[in-house]
């Protein structure tokens, strides 16, 4: 299910797929990240998740209004962040950062459909602040940290990378950075209007978010919300937008399709499921035995290692929907992180069935057959959906290490170190991939596929290594 388990706990540290790299960031990544004080991590951070249940919600929410937008339909990534912070901004490109505490903040999907429009109006008016800009009027040392977590995670595809280096994110400088001025806000406010009501959804959203928030304007900078820190709300806003939804009064109760509803209550149910599941029992009444309510229990359960309820909690969940891959995915993680490697093959596999465009589906599945053992036929399976898996999530890190495994128990010596290298370069050990890629390079044929694979990460190595030399 959630591969957030593993964003959320600090020892798992397997998230996979990469988004689009930041381009105005990684420039800077490799040179600075040596930089970093060892001792500067101790605090808990913001950690980048990844979940296919909630990711697919996302993109399909985002769909209309990409149309509207006259952005590619493939051109915004979503990523979210693991944060009770309230937060949502667009850096390194057209990579919209959600922070969960944003998500579980709202009551509705047309809440978030409004910030996400808005967000999307920043993209579209090319509001996007340029780095240098924007480091010389905040502090350097501040917001070094988030640049460097966000272009490290996006990168390679590890969400504990950025867990590992985001250090300033709460800070003011880092306000600073990812402002825009009233213009913008203005601008983004009425591309999002626009938006909503070409795809033909009410706007209603957007106010009544920005109603929640207003009351921080009397705060002190130092407890508002990162959310009013870099899109200050205020009323004179929340009026004009407001005013654009009363001048067409025929989208003001257009609702949203049902499967939306039910999504966004789905999707809060998780997150305070794996987040906080100590809350569950206060946020769900015992009486309540929708799909959220019990999706949110079993995940509890799970997180809180009481493990026979929170198998008999995902088998109700199966017997309701028995055919929801992200319930048979759940099933599949809870018996994984049990230690009973057996029984949650066949889970994963029937997930893989429902729902085989996805890459972090497969990429666990695959790890549970390299777990159970070294039986050859699985492990070619492995290699299969992992191979499958990057087709998808090329920059996925854990992935290369599962197929260096994999290809490693069957034999094959050379795709593994191809894989190791991969892996390296990924994640930046920049001597150990060179180390493997040269092994390929000497133990395969001149002008085969592995052979200029190796040739390939050899001359990449070199760029990456003039870069920081640079």
């Amino acid at each position: 299910m959630m591969q957030i388990r593993l964003k959320i706990k600090a020892k798992m540290t397997k998230a996979s797929r990469g988004f689009a790299s930041l381009v105005m960031l990684l420039s800077m990544l490799s040179l600075l990240m040596t930089s970093l004080p060892r001792g500067a991590h101790a605090q808990a951070r913001p950690t980048l998740i990844r979940d296919t249940e909630i990711e697919e919600i996302f993109k399909q929410w985002m769909q209309p209004l990409l149309v509207q937008a006259h952005i590619p339909q493939d051109g915004v990534n979503i990523v979210l962040v693991q944060s009770t912070d309230i937060n949502a901004f667009v850096a390194g490109g057209a990579n919209i950062f959600f922070y969960t505490g944003l998500i579980e903040k709202t009551d509705s999907p047309q809440e978030i459909m409004g910030v996400l429009a808005h967000e999307l109006g920043h993209i579209a008016g090319g509001h996007l602040i340029k780095s240098r800009a924007a480091m010389e009027r905040a502090s350097y040392e501040s917001i070094l940290g988030m640049v460097l977590g966000l272009g490290a995670a996006l990168a390679t595809g590890e969400g504990e990378a950025a867990g590992a280096v985001i250090m300033g994110s709460q800070s003011m400088a880092a306000g600073r950075y990812l402002a825009h001025s009233r213009i913008q806000e203005s601008s983004a406010d009425q591309a999002a209007f626009s938006y909503l009501e070409g795809a033909g959804f009410t706007a209603d959203g957007l106010p009544s978010f920005f109603e929640k928030l207003q009351s921080e304007e009397l705060l002190p900078a130092s407890r508002q919300s990162q959310y009013m820190r870099t899109h200050p709300v205020t009323r004179d806003r929340i009026d004009a937008i407001k005013a654009l939804i009363d001048e067409h009064p025929e989208y003001k109760d257009k609702s949203l399709p049902a499967e939306w509803i039910e999504q966004h209550a789905r999707m809060k149910a998780k997150l305070v499921g794996f987040i906080n599941p100590g809350s569950v029992a206060w946020e769900y009444d015992d009486s309540d035995q929708s799909i959220a309510a019990q999706y949110a229990r079993a995940i509890a359960f799970y997180r809180q290692n009481d493990i026979d309820k929170a198998i008999s909690g995902i088998d109700a969940l199966i017997a309701r929907e028995p055919h929801n891959p992200y319930f048979y995915e759940l099933k599949g993680q809870m018996l994984s992180e049990y230690s009973q490697i057996e029984k949650a093959l066949a889970p994963y596999k029937k997930a893989v069935f429902l729902k085989p465009d996805a890459p972090l589906i497969r990429i666990a599945y695959a790890h549970s057959l390299i777990e159970s053992g070294n039986d050859q036929k699985r492990l070619k399976e492995a290699v299969e959906n992992l191979n499958i898996a990057l087709a998808k999530e090329s920059k996925s890190s854990r992935a290369h290490r599962l197929l260096a495994t994999a290809y490693g128990r069957l034999g094959d010596e050379i795709q593994a170190k191809l894989h190791l290298a991969e892996e390296a370069v990924l994640t930046r050990r920049l001597p150990y991939a060179r180390m493997q890629a040269a092994h390929v390079l000497q133990a395969s044929e001149q002008g085969s596929k592995t052979w200029l694979r190796a040739k390939d990460i050899l001359t990449h190595v070199e760029n990456l290594e003039r870069a920081q030399r640079s």
